[in-house]
C-alpha cells in the first residue's frame, strides 16, 4: 500500500505516527482546558468548601455536555467558557444589584430581564455575537484534535455522583444571607443556590399557600366555594382626596441606635398628623427595595415566597391582579407609578401594571440618564402630572420614589443642596446618611407647601415610609456584633433591623379614619391604612385582610408562623386575583 493511502487510511507506519501524534496533541489539549478551568475556579472561589463545590458544579456541567457531545475535549471548551460566561454576568450583576448570580436567574428568564441588561449596557449584543463567531472556529480545531471518546453510561454516572455530592454539601452547609452579596464564589453560589431552588419548588412551589381539600385539584376547589364575597360597588360621584404614597429610600429613626447624635427637631419628620410616630416593620433590611415595593403595592408578604423572595416582582409579574391601585381604579381614581430606573428591571414594569398602576413612568420617561436624583426631581415630577390630569374631576393616586437616601453614603451627595448644613458629631458615613435625610424633609415640606398653595380647592392624604434599613445600620444597632450573630438575627427577622417608619398628613384635608393606623405595623397592611384614612371603602379582598391585621395586633407572615398568610394566599388564588403560582 502506497504511503500516502495509509496515512489517509490511518494504516500502517506513517498512520500509526499521526494517531501517536494526535493522541498526545489531544491529551495536551483536554488537559490545558480542565487546568485552565481550575485556575479559573481557583481565582474566584474562596475556601476548602467553595472550592470543593465549584469543582462539583465544574464535573456537572461536563458531564452534561458529554452526554450530548461525547467528546472530553470539545465539552470541557464549551463547559470553560460557560464558566467563564458565567462569572462575567455574576460580576456585572454584582456591580448593579450588589448581588451576584442564582439558578433563578436562568428558571425564570424574562424579555424585561435582556431588556435590562441591553439598557445598562448596550455593548453587550454586540460583544455576545462577537463572542460566538470567534468560538466557532476554536471549537472546530478542537473537535478536530480530540482523539478521545467517553460512554454516556459513565457520563451519567459522573454526573449522579456530582449532583448528589453537591446536594448533600448544600444542605449541610445553608447559604448565609450576605453570602450572594459578596461578590465572590460566583460558581459555587450559583450551584448552591440551584439546590436550593429546586427543594422549595418541588416541597412548596412558587408561594406558600394553603392547600385545596384532598382529590380536588384547585381550580375544582375553587369553583365549588366562592373565596371572597362579592364586592359592593364604589360610588365614583364622591370626591375623595388624591393619594399619594412616598417610598423614602433606606430611610429610619437612627436614634433607635445607641449613641447616635441628631439636629434638633430631627424625630419630628417621622411623626403622622396626629403627631403619633408610627413604626413599619418591612420585610428587608440593608438593599432590597423590590420587597417593600412588593408589599404596599400587593398587600401580600414577600416571605411567602420563601427563598425565591428576591424575585418576588418577576415571579408575580402578569400573576397578581389585586393590588391598592387597583383597588382605587375601582372608586374612579387613576394611578401612576413615578419609577426612579429603567422599567424592565426585575419585571417591575409588568408587576405593577398587574396590581393596577396605569400610568407607568420610568426613568426614560422623565428623560433622566442617571437614577440618582434628589428627591425635589421627583416631587417636580409628581407637581407635573397633577397639573397634566387639571381639570380632570378624577382623583389620582400616585406611587413616588425618593433616592436621595440611596447607598453609599462614604461620598457626599451633592453639598450644594445643604449649604448651612452642620455635622451632629457621628461618624463621617453617618452624618452623610443624616445630612440626606434633612435633604429630603426640606423637599418634602416644599412639596407640601407646593400643593397647597397652588391646589387649594383639592384636597390630599399622604402616607410615606421607609423601605428599609440602610446597609450601615447593621453597624449602628448593636455595635461590634458578630458577623454569626448578625446573621442569625436576620434569619429570624429581628424587628430591630426590620423596623422603619410609615407616617401620614393631609394636605386640605383631615383623615376620617386612623383606627388601622396602628402604632406598629406589617409592610402589607398599608393599603389598608391609607384607604381607610382617605375614606376610600375596602374590596372584599382587603377587608377580610384587616381582619387579619386586628387579629394578629398589625403582625402578617409572622403572625401564627405563616397559617394566616398561608390561608390569605389560598382566598387570593381561588378568587383568582393570584394565577399560575
Amino acid at each position: 500500500m502506497p504511503a500516502s493511502v495509509a496515512t489517509e487510511t490511518g494504516t500502517g507506519p506513517t498512520g500509526a505516527a499521526v494517531r501517536g501524534v494526535r493522541f498526545y496533541v489531544g491529551l495536551g489539549v483536554v488537559a490545558a482546558l480542565h487546568l485552565a478551568a481550575l485556575a479559573v475556579l481557583l481565582s474566584w472561589e474562596y475556601g476548602p468548601f467553595a472550592i470543593t463545590l465549584s469543582v462539583l458544579a465544574w464535573v456537572f456541567v461536563n458531564c452534561l455536555f458529554l452526554l450530548v457531545l461525547p467528546r472530553p475535549g470539545v465539552s470541557a471548551a464549551l463547559a470553560l467558557a460557560l464558566v467563564v460566561l458565567l462569572i462575567v454576568m455574576s460580576r456585572f450583576k454584582f456591580d448593579i444589584l450588589q448581588l451576584s448570580l442564582t439558578f433563578l436567574d436562568f428558571l425564570i428568564i424574562d424579555r424585561d430581564t435582556f431588556s435590562f441588561l441591553l439598557s445598562v449596557f448596550p455593548p453587550l449584543r454586540t460583544q455576545l455575537i462577537v463572542a460566538a463567531v470567534l468560538a466557532t472556529p476554536v471549537l472546530w480545531v478542537i473537535w478536530r484534535a480530540d482523539p478521545f471518546r467517553v460512554g454516556r453510561r459513565i457520563s451519567l454516572a459522573m454526573l449522579a455522583a456530582a449532583t448528589l455530592s453537591m446536594s448533600v454539601m448544600s444542605i449541610a452547609v445553608p447559604e448565609q444571607p450576605w453570602e450572594p452579596f459578596q461578590g465572590v464564589n460566583h460558581i459555587s453560589n450559583l450551584a448552591r443556590s440551584g439546590v436550593v431552588a429546586v427543594s422549595r419548588l418541588t416541597s412548596t412551589g412558587w408561594i406558600e399557600a394553603d392547600p385545596a381539600p384532598h382529590g380536588l385539584t384547585p381550580r375544582a376547589y375553587a369553583a365549588g366555594r366562592p373565596a371572597l364575597p362579592p364586592g359592593e360597588d364604589c360610588d365614583t360621584s364622591v370626591k375623595r382626596p388624591h393619594i399619594i404614597m412616598l417610598l423614602d429610600e433606606s430611610s429610619f429613626d437612627v436614634t433607635a441606635a445607641p449613641g447616635v447624635k441628631v439636629p434638633k427637631g430631627y424625630t419630628d419628620f417621622f411623626k403622622s398628623i396626629d403627631g403619633i410616630q408610627r413604626t413599619m416593620i418591612a420585610e428587608a433590611t440593608g438593599g432590597p427595595t423590590w420587597y417593600t415595593e412588593f408589599n404596599v403595592l400587593s398587600g401580600m408578604s414577600a416571605r411567602s415566597f420563601g427563598d425565591l423572595k428576591f424575585y418576588v416582582t418577576r415571579i408575580t409579574a402578569g400573576r397578581v391582579a389585586r393590588g391598592l391601585p387597583q383597588a382605587l381604579k375601582r372608586c374612579g381614581y387613576k394611578t401612576f407609578s413615578l419609577y426612579p430606573t429603567y422599567g424592565n428591571f426585575l419585571g417591575a414594569r409588568a408587576f405593577q401594571k398587574g396590581t393596577g398602576v396605569g400610568h407607568f413612568i420610568d426613568m426614560a420617561d422623565m428623560g433622566v440618564s442617571e437614577d440618582m436624583q434628589p428627591d425635589k426631581f421627583y416631587f417636580d415630577q409628581a407637581l407635573k402630572v397633577f397639573a397634566a390630569q387639571q381639570p380632570s374631576q378624577s382623583p389620582v393616586f400616585m406611587f413616588v420614589y425618593l433616592t436621595a437616601n440611596h447607598f453609599p453614603w462614604t461620598s457626599v451627595y451633592r453639598p450644594d443642596l445643604t449649604p448651612d448644613w452642620t455635622p451632629p458629631g457621628n461618624t463621617t458615613e453617618i452624618d452623610e446618611y443624616i445630612r440626606r435625610q434633612a435633604m429630603t424633609a426640606k423637599d418634602y415640606r416644599d412639596f407640601t407647601a407646593r400643593l397647597a398653595r397652588d391646589y387649594p380647592d383639592q384636597s390630599f392624604m399622604v402616607l410615606r415610609f421607609g423601605d428599609h434599613q440602610p446597609a450601615i445600620s447593621q453597624k449602628m444597632i448593636e455595635p461590634g456584633i458578630d458577623r454569626k450573630a448578625l446573621a442569625q438575627r436576620l434569619m429570624a427577622a429581628d424587628p430591630r433591623y426590620f423596623s422603619t417608619y410609615y407616617a401620614l398628613d393631609g394636605i386640605n384635608f383631615s383623615p376620617p379614619d386612623l383606627s388601622s393606623a396602628l402604632e406598629t405595623l406589617d409592610a402589607a397592611y398599608l393599603p389598608i391604612v391609607i384607604q381607610e384614612a382617605a375614606g376610600v371603602p375596602l374590596d372584599p379582598s382587603f377587608a377580610e385582610q384587616k381582619k387579619i391585621m386586628l387579629r394578629c395586633k398589625g403582625q402578617f407572615y409572622a403572625c401564627k408562623g405563616g397559617a394566616e398568610a398561608r390561608r390569605f394566599n389560598r382566598l387570593l388564588i381561588d378568587a383568582g386575583l393570584v394565577r399560575g403560582l
